[in-house]
């Protein structure tokens, strides 16, 4: 028996399928369980390219100081003014989820905005749709989204192999563990 089981119903990440709907901006304020702060040098270029590029919006802000970005709950991005940016982006990357189908306009407007700044998009052997951008402030960003679940595809045995299987009955998941 694995340990994993479906608990969807605690992210405001739908689940996969070709219905699935983006969830509006989420402006609640909540102590946050994880958000990445990141240098910038031009905080207006930078808050500009995340709002217009990556569909984030401003959730406050203190003025010269700091921009506090949201897009949906738990996607939380504080961009801070620093004195300069690393030169070249690092191999680490900060990734947040969409839906599948604002994969292509997610990509499009990255590169209207920086157009050798992007990769993608590509399919991922773990069954998403990702797309990979260097901001202006030279971090690497995914955004990457889940592909509708097909049992008989080459990733539901990459995930089986890793134990990681589909319910079968229809119940959640996380019934059977509580």
């Amino acid at each position: 028996m694995s340990d994993y089981y479906n608990a969807f119903e605690m992210s405001p990440v739908p689940a996969p399928g070709p219905d699935a709907a983006a969830p509006g901006p989420f402006r609640g304020i909540y102590g946050m369980p994880a958000f990445v702060t990141i240098p910038t040098s031009d905080l207006a270029a930078s808050v500009d390219f995340w709002v217009r590029g990556l569909g984030f919006f401003e959730l406050f802000g203190v003025p010269g100081t700091m921009v506090h970005l949201r897009r949906w709950a738990f996607q939380d991005v504080l961009l801070v003014s620093a004195a300069s940016v690393p030169e070249r982006p690092p191999a680490m990357s900060f990734s947040f989820a969409g839906v599948l189908s604002q994969v292509d306009a997610l990509a499009e407007a990255c590169r209207a905005l920086r157009p050798d700044a992007v990769d993608g998009p590509r399919d991922t052997p773990w069954n998403t749709r990702d797309v990979e951008v260097i901001t202006p402030e030279n971090a690497r960003v995914v955004f990457t989204a889940a592909k509708p679940f097909d049992s008989a595809s080459q990733e539901a045995r990459n995930l089986e192999a890793i134990g990681i299987t589909p319910p079968r009955d229809g119940l959640a998941d996380h019934e059977r563990h509580v």
